[in-house]
């Protein structure tokens, strides 16, 4: 009898845990291209590696911008974010951020203690370190993008309705939110793909103003995969159009035109 509870709690345990696959893996890497109108402006770039913290196999995920061509000639921009977290838990272990903006410059590093709810920021361009408190499941930057991509309840949200994260960004902890506004199907380089569509928006008085005017296309699939990023500006727009990529965890999802 206890065999057979043993072996129906087993099979439980897995059945939830196949239900939703990860929506991605090591040797994912996706590529943006950044444009003004007809203007190239520039890359971003996206990979999953794996790396190693405290003895065990985590996530190693580095994000990478930069302008190109006359747009590097009026502003350069040169920024890597790198985040190590959990494989299961999500929690970031550590991140880095360094950024070089028109000659607007950052390179930190923050290692989290997150049984103390505690972050170490490490400044090496003012040689300082300081420690800061977090709340619990607190998210860095980029680990929050990953984490989001794995919600249980992004497939299950109504128009209107929000997802809330805990972000850690510029020395405090502030409430990151994103609003789903719909689904439609998006023309891309790669064919028409179903979508979500998605607003962050965050508290006002904090790092952003209280309603982003920033629009975000996710592939309506398994892989959550960004599509096209929209910043609507006072005259025109900044968009980042998925460019290329590989290493997908799950099928593509892409429309095929009826003959």
């Amino acid at each position: 009898m206890k065999k057979v509870i043993v072996l129906l709690l087993f099979f439980i345990a897995v059945s939830f845990n196949t239900q939703k696959p990860v929506a991605y893996d090591v040797g994912e890497w996706f590529k943006f291209r950044i444009h003004y109108g007809f203007i190239n402006a520039g890359y971003a770039t996206l990979e999953v590696k794996e790396g190693v913290k405290d003895n065990k196999k985590v996530y190693h995920t580095i994000g990478k911008g930069y302008t190109v061509g006359m747009s590097r000639f009026f502003f350069k921009v040169d920024d890597t974010y790198e985040s190590y977290f959990d494989k299961v838990t999500n929690k970031p272990y550590q991140f880095v951020r360094k950024i070089d903006e028109g000659g607007y410059t950052k390179n930190q590093e923050g290692f989290f203690n997150q049984d103390n709810n505690k972050v170490l920021v490490k400044d090496h361009k003012k040689k300082t370190e300081k420690t800061f408190p977090v709340t619990e499941n607190v998210q860095d930057i980029l680990s929050t993008f990953y984490f989001l991509r794995n919600h249980p309840n992004i497939d299950k949200l109504k128009v209107g309705e929000s997802v809330i994260v805990d972000m850690f960004f510029d020395d405090e902890v502030f409430k990151f939110k994103l609003k789903f506004i719909g689904r439609e199907d998006l023309k891309t380089k790669f064919g028409t793909v179903p979508t979500m569509i998605f607003r962050p928006l965050v508290q006002s008085g904090r790092v952003f103003k209280e309603e982003e005017s920033l629009t975000v296309w996710i592939s309506d699939d398994e892989n959550k995969l960004p599509l096209r990023i929209k910043a609507s500006l006072a005259v025109g727009s900044i968009k980042a159009d998925l460019d290329g990529f590989k290493g997908l965890k799950n099928p593509f999802m892409i429309k095929v035109k009826k003959k």
